[in-house]
């Protein structure tokens, strides 16, 4: 868009803000369900133009340009389109955030104050690669009764440009929802123009990386909840169970591996080296992975007769780049410095061996990106002591990482997943969505009337 018409887009939303936090709850969801109705009705057309995506994805690949876990993140098909409209009648089927009462205080006999939640009112999102991003912030977005404008990855642009035409036409044939309400921008230069518009937009919710959000924060005077990095751990304690150790490890690693809340550290406990590691090793090598480890963890491997391939430096074949077929055979590396602060989105996987839960708190904070870590213990008292020492969004006991998601933890979807520790943080629902206002209800009073040496009294009183 040209600067005219990204300010002009901005000015609708801000207009149709103002419609949509009038919209009654019941208007809303009808809107929603259109929009799931619409997008099941319209799959070929939608997974047409994915199609085009991913065929230019496969160039990209071919000459080096993106990784091929970014062309994995833009396939819609299969389960994950049924997710797409799952997910747009489970935001839906929530209740309605907005007019909820937060806090309510009497002030004095008929003088009642409340704490109110309300929209934020113009969103701007600037989201990665994965189309299916689309529908979850277009939809929280509208049930939350925010306007959105939405910046996707150059990489899924004939997606989002389908997904975008079906949720804004559907949503619309509801009576009551207004023009604007959703605005799909497609350039960097775009981006740039957005940032200059602190008097129309209310919020930037960036998803990238830390110097993306970095960029983000220091080029706008509009507030910025960060999606940041997500350098995640598991941490197998001494007291794990092996069962479970193995299943969550492998699970947080390779079930989908090119996402954020997907394990990049497995943290192995001295007391846990020579038992689990081992077998947790074999189970990553049957799913391709490679293996970056310290000393300690390679000595224990090889001591082990566990069945890994030979130890080799980075950078002696493509397989240290971490950019290898699922299927191929995993490689033993030796861990570096930068392994323990890099987010590989891909089968690769950094091993350290700490001493005790104290050194595993301390990696997890010095090199984490305060996403998500989890814990696999049977000891309650050291299972508290992670879960409150780790500054992370979401702290996790005996489950995989993979669960700190908006849709699992039953928010409905998310537009994003922040590590920032104002206004919201970890997965960014309808709630992370609103702020609130001061709804005072009087009855004749003036605050003359509390001041001087025969002021009335406030009373304060908590009201149920």
């Amino acid at each position: 868009m040209s600067e005219n018409a990204v300010v002009e887009s901005a000015r609708r939303a801000r207009d149709a803000s103002l419609v949509l936090a009038g919209l009654s709850a019941e208007t809303r969801n009808r809107a929603l369900l259109a929009m799931a109705d619409a997008v099941a009705a319209r799959r070929d057309e939608i997974l047409a133009e994915n199609k085009k995506d991913i065929d230019a994805a496969r160039e990209l690949i071919a000459q080096g340009k993106i990784a091929k876990s970014d062309a994995k993140r833009l396939e819609l098909a299969g389960s994950k389109f049924d997710a797409v409209v799952e997910g747009l009648r489970s935001v839906a089927s929530l209740p309605d955030p907005i007019g909820q009462t937060l806090r309510a205080t009497e002030l004095d006999a008929g003088l009642n104050l409340y704490r109110v939640a309300c929209p934020i009112g113009v969103i701007a999102v600037i989201f990665e690669s994965r189309p299916d991003a689309l529908p979850q912030i277009a939809s929280l977005c509208l049930k939350s009764g925010n306007a959105v404008l939405l910046k996707g990855g150059s990489e899924a642009i004939r997606s989002n440009r389908a997904l975008a035409r079906v949720l804004d036409e559907a949503a619309r044939s509801v009576q009551g929802v207004p023009a604007g309400w959703m605005t799909l921008l497609e350039t960097r230069e775009d981006i740039a123009e957005i940032l200059k518009l602190d008097d129309l937009i209310d919020l930037v919710i960036p998803r990238g990386s830390n110097a993306f959000v970095r960029y983000i924060m220091d080029n706008t005077n509009i507030p910025v909840t960060g999606h940041r990095d997500g350098i995640c751990h598991t941490y197998v304690h001494a007291a794990a169970d092996p069962d479970k150790a193995i299943r969550i490890a492998v699970d947080a690693k390779t079930q989908y591996p090119s996402v954020c809340n997907a394990t990049e550290t497995l943290l192995v406990d001295a007391g846990a080296v020579e038992t689990i590691w081992p077998a947790i090793a074999v189970e990553m090598r049957k799913k391709g992975v490679e293996l970056r480890v310290d000393k300690r963890a390679k000595e224990a491997l090889l001591g082990s007769g566990a069945g890994v391939p030979p130890v080799k430096k980075h950078g002696q074949d493509a397989h240290a780049t971490g950019r290898h077929e699922q299927d191929a055979h995993a490689t033993l590396v030796d861990a570096t410095e930068q392994d323990w602060r890099t987010e590989h989105l891909d089968l690769v996987l950094g091993v350290r061996v700490v001493d005790d839960v104290a050194e595993a708190i301390d990696h997890v904070n010095r090199y984490g990106s305060h996403h998500t870590d989890s814990i696999v213990t049977e000891d309650p008292a050291t299972a508290e002591r992670f879960l409150r020492e780790v500054d992370s969004a979401s702290v996790i006991h005996n489950a995989s990482t993979r669960f700190a998601d908006g849709f699992r933890y039953g928010l409905g979807a998310e537009v994003g997943i922040s590590t920032s520790k104002i206004h919201s943080r970890g997965p960014v629902g309808l709630e992370g969505l609103t702020i609130y206002k001061y709804i005072l209800r009087g009855s004749g009073q003036i605050v003359a009337d509390y001041t001087g040496p025969s002021a009335h009294k406030f009373t304060h009183r908590g009201i149920s």
